[in-house]
C-alpha cells in the first residue's frame, strides 16, 4: 500500500483537478438550459422581496430552491456516471509501486475529473459550479427561504402556498413563534386546507419520519412493524450518508490558498490540506445526517442506536437469525461491548449454535460503512498530527488504536464531552400520560402563542396573549372588587397560603346570584362564565383533547400584598404543588389520591391584570426548587397546562399592589363537570346543553364540587380546604 501522502495526493489531485478544470471551461457558455448560480437567484429574489415586487421574488427564491436541488441531483448523476472512468488506470495501481504508482494515480483522477467537468458542463453554467459562501449554506440550512416564500405567498393572495412555506419554515425553526402564530392565521383563513400545512422539505427527512413510526411501534409491542421501520430507517439513513458524502466529493471547494493556509508550499501539502478538507466533510455527514430540523445538535451514535433497537426488535418478533445479524454489525462498531457480547451468547444458545450461516454474517453495507469511515479517520489523524489540520471527530466509537499517541489525550477529553452529553441524554423523560398533545390549532381570531412548550422547558404548556380585551379585563376585575368574598374556597381563612398577603374569591354561581339580585351587572357575571367557555374551546383545540372536555371549576381570585408587611419577604404566594395529585418533593413522586383533585386534567389561569409586583407563576421540576419557567401577568394572558405530575407550579410572592386571575380546571370525566354552571343557566333561563347529552365538545362545562352524592360531597368537603389556586 501506499504511503499516506501519497494516498492524500490521490484524493486532493482529484478535486485540484476538478476545481480548476470546473473554473476555467467556458463549455456550453451561456445555454439557457443550463442550471444558473442558485445563490444569484436567492439574492435577487430577496432583493425583489424588500422592493415590494412579489411576484418576481417568489419566481426567483423558488427558482433558487429547485435550482439547489436539481444541482444535487446533478452532481449525484455525474458522480455516479463517472464511477468507470479511469478504470484501467485504477487496476494499475495494485500493482505499480513508488513513481508508477503516481503516474497511475494521476492519470485515473484526471480521467475521472475529465468525466466530470464533461458531466457537469452539460447541465450547469461554469458560475454555478462555483462555491456558494458559508451565509447561503447558512439560509439553506435553516430554511429561510420559506420565511420569505411565506410573507411572499401571503402578499400575493396565494393562500395554500403561503402557509406550505409557513410550515416547512416552521418544522426547522420551532422556537419561532411569530411563524407558528401566522399557521394558525391560515388555519382560520378561508380557502386554506389541511392538506396546504406540508413539509416541502420531507423528502430530505425521511429517515427521522422512520425513526419515530418505529419508536411509536415499539411502544405498542408491535414487534414485526417495528423491525421493518427499523430497517428501513438503517438503509435511508445510509442512503441519506452516502448523498451528503457525494457532494462532498463533486462540489467545488476552494483552493487552500484562497483559504489562507500558511505554510502550504508543496504540491503535495496543497494536495493533502484539499484532501484533508473533503474527507472531513464525508465525516462531518454524519453529524449531518444524525441532526433532526430545528434541532441544533446531532443523536449521538445515530446509526448505531439505531441497529441496537433492531436487534432487540427482531428478536422480540421472533426473528432470531437477524437478530444475530443485526448485533454482529453493531459489534463492529463497539466490539468489546459486554452488553452486546452477552446478547450475542444468548442469541446464539437460542438457536443451538448456529450462527455462521451467511445470513447471520454482519451487514455488507454495515461493514463497508465501518470500514471506510476508519480509513479516512486514520488519514485525518495522520493530517492532525503532521499538517497542523483540525479535525473533531464526530464518532463516539472510533476505536482508539486509530488516534495518534501525540493527539490521544485531547482526543479522550473529547470523547468523554460526548459521552457526558449522551448521559444527560439518557436521563428519564418526564411522561405525561393525561392524553393531552400540545401544537393543535388555535382557533380564536386574535389570540397568540406566547410561549411554547419548548420556551416553557417542559410538557404540555402553552401561554397565549389576546383571550381578553383590556375593557373585559376592567369589566372582571371591577366585578372582583364588587363583590369577591375573603378567603372564598378556603372556609373564610383571608390568608390560607402566607400571612403577608389576603385572599379574596367569586364563583360563577355566586355572580349569578348576585346579579339576580340586582347587586351586581349582569352582563359582567355572564362574561365571566362565558370565559371559562372561551378557554375550555381554546385549550381543548390547542391540547388536541381525544374526548369530551368539561369545566371542573372557575374561580376568580384576587391576591393582596398586605401594606407595611413585605419587607425581608422569603415565602411564595402559593406553595409549589400539582394540580391533581399530591408532590412529594423529597423522593419526587406524586400520589393521586384523595385530598388531591384527581378528576383534573387540564389547568389554566387566565390573567386580569398586571399593576402589581411580584405574583409570577413558575414551573419546577418535582424535586420544587429547580425552576424550568416562569410566566409575567397581563390582561388577557392565559397559561394553559395538564394537571398531572409533570407540571408542578407556584406563585412567587405578591409584594404591592392586587393580582387578579381567573383560576380554571378541566376534567375529561363527565360525571366531575361544573353543575354550578348548570344552576347559573337555569337562573338565566339559558338551556346550555342537556346535562345528560354525551360528549362535551360544544358543552358548557360543570363543576364536581356539586355532585349529587351525598358522600361523594363529604368526601370533596375535605378537599376544599385547599383548592390549589393559581
Amino acid at each position: 500500500m501506499a504511503p499516506p501522502k501519497h494516498l492524500s495526493a490521490v484524493y486532493v489531485a482529484f478535486q485540484v483537478l476538478i476545481l480548476k478544470l470546473f473554473h476555467f471551461t467556458e463549455a456550453n457558455h451561456g445555454g439557457s438550459s443550463l442550471l444558473q448560480p442558485y445563490d444569484f437567484l436567492y439574492y435577487s429574489g430577496v432583493r425583489s422581496y424588500y422592493n415590494q415586487e412579489w411576484a418576481k421574488a417568489a419566481e426567483l427564491i423558488e427558482k433558487s430552491i429547485i435550482t439547489r436541488e436539481s444541482l444535487f441531483r446533478v452532481r449525484r448523476q455525474c458522480h455516479d456516471e463517472c464511477q468507470t472512468a479511469g478504470q484501467e488506470a485504477r487496476k494499475g495501481l495494485d500493482t505499480a509501486e513508488g513513481a508508477l504508482w503516481d503516474l497511475w494515480a494521476l492519470d485515473w483522477v484526471q480521467q475521472e475529473a475529465e468525466c466530470l467537468r464533461f458531466c457537469m458542463g452539460r447541465s450547469v453554467t461554469s458560475t454555478a459550479l462555483l462555491p456558494v459562501s458559508s451565509d447561503i449554506d447558512y439560509e439553506f440550512g435553516t430554511r429561510n427561504p420559506y420565511n420569505f416564500l411565506q410573507v411572499t405567498y401571503y402578499k400575493l393572495e396565494k393562500l395554500q402556498k403561503a402557509a406550505a412555506a409557513a410550515q416547512t419554515y416552521f418544522v426547522a425553526n420551532p422556537s419561532h413563534l411569530e411563524m407558528r402564530n401566522n399557521i394558525e392565521k391560515y388555519r382560520r383563513m378561508e380557502g386554506v386546507t389541511e392538506e396546504a400545512f406540508q413539509d416541502r422539505e420531507i423528502g430530505n427527512e425521511r429517515h427521522w419520519v422512520l425513526y419515530d413510526s418505529a419508536l411509536q411501534h415499539e411502544a405498542s409491542s408491535d414487534w414485526p412493524q417495528a423491525v421493518e421501520k427499523w430497517k428501513a430507517c438503517v438503509n435511508e439513513t445510509l442512503r441519506q450518508t452516502e448523498e451528503c458524502r457525494v457532494q462532498c466529493v463533486v462540489a467545488s471547494q476552494l483552493l487552500p490558498e484562497d483559504r489562507g493556509v500558511g505554510g502550504v508550499a508543496g504540491v503535495y501539502e496543497k494536495a493533502a490540506a484539499l484532501s484533508l478538507s473533503m474527507l472531513s466533510c464525508r465525516q462531518f455527514c454524519v453529524t449531518q445526517v444524525s441532526t433532526r430540523p430545528g434541532r441544533l445538535s446531532a443523536q449521538e451514535d445515530f446509526l448505531p442506536t439505531q441497529l441496537e433497537h433492531l436487534h432487540i426488535a427482531q428478536f422480540k418478533a421472533g426473528d432470531i437469525r437477524g437478530a444475530v445479524k443485526t448485533l454482529r454489525s453493531l459489534l463492529l462498531f463497539y466490539p468489546s461491548d459486554k452488553d452486546s457480547v452477552d446478547n450475542l451468547q444468548f442469541y446464539s444458545e437460542t438457536l443451538g449454535g448456529d450462527t455462521e450461516s451467511k445470513e447471520t454474517q454482519p451487514s455488507e453495507e454495515i461493514s463497508r460503512y465501518v470500514s471506510r469511515s476508519l480509513e479516512e479517520k486514520k488519514l485525518l489523524y495522520f493530517g492532525v498530527e503532521h499538517l497542523d489540520f483540525s479535525f473533531t471527530d464526530p464518532d463516539i466509537w472510533t476505536p482508539e488504536d486509530v488516534v495518534p499517541e501525540s493527539v490521544r489525550e485531547a482526543w479522550k477529553a473529547e470523547k468523554e464531552k460526548m459521552n457526558e452529553k449522551m448521559k444527560e441524554g439518557e436521563q428519564p423523560i418526564e411522561v405525561d400520560d393525561s392524553g393531552f398533545f400540545a401544537g393543535g390549532p388555535v382557533t380564536q381570531e386574535g389570540v397568540t402563542i406566547t410561549m411554547d412548550h419548548e420556551l416553557l422547558n417542559g410538557t404540555n404548556r402553552v401561554v397565549f396573549d389576546g383571550v381578553m380585551t383590556e375593557n373585559e379585563c376592567e369589566r372582571i376585575v371591577q366585578l372582583a372588587n364588587a363583590v369577591a368574598s375573603a378567603g372564598d374556597g378556603y372556609r373564610g381563612r383571608r390568608s390560607p397560603h402566607t400571612p403577608h398577603e389576603t385572599f379574596d374569591g367569586l364563583t360563577v354561581l355566586r355572580a349569578a346570584k348576585l346579579a339576580q339580585d340586582a347587586l351586581v351587572n349582569q352582563t359582567d357575571a355572564k362574561l365571566l362564565y362565558e370565559l371559562g367557555e372561551r378557554v375550555r374551546s381554546l385549550l381543548q383545540s390547542y391540547f388536541r383533547s381525544p374526548a369530551g372536555l368539561f369545566v371542573a371549576f372557575t374561580h376568580l381570585v384576587c391576591r393582596n400584598a398586605v401594606p407595611g408587611d413585605q419587607q425581608g419577604r422569603i415565602d411564595l404566594s402559593h406553595p409549589v404543588h400539582v394540580d391533581n395529585c399530591l408532590l412529594e418533593p423529597e423522593t419526587k413522586q406524586c400520589w393521586r389520591e384523595a385530598p388531591a383533585f384527581i378528576h383534573r386534567d387540564l389547568s389554566a389561569i387566565l390573567y386580569l391584570n398586571q399593576d402589581f409586583e411580584g405574583g409570577e407563576l413558575f414551573f419546577t421540576h418535582r424535586d420544587a426548587e429547580t425552576v424550568t419557567a416562569r410566566v409575567k401577568p397581563a390582561c388577557g394572558r392565559l397559561v394553559g397546562f395538564s394537571s398531572g405530575a409533570v407540571n408542578p407550579h407556584g406563585v412567587t410572592a405578591v409584594t404591592s399592589g392586587r393580582r387578579c386571575a381567573l383560576a380554571l380546571w378541566f376534567t375529561k370525566e363527565k360525571l366531575y363537570r361544573d353543575r354550578e354552571r348548570e344552576e347559573a343557566e337555569v337562573m338565566w333561563g339559558e338551556p346550555g346543553v342537556n346535562s345528560e347529552e354525551e360528549g362535551g365538545g360544544n358543552t358548557a362545562s360543570r363543576n364536581a364540587r356539586s355532585q349529587s352524592s351525598k358522600d361523594k360531597s363529604k368526601e370533596r368537603g375535605r378537599v376544599t380546604g385547599g383548592r390549589d389556586e393559581l
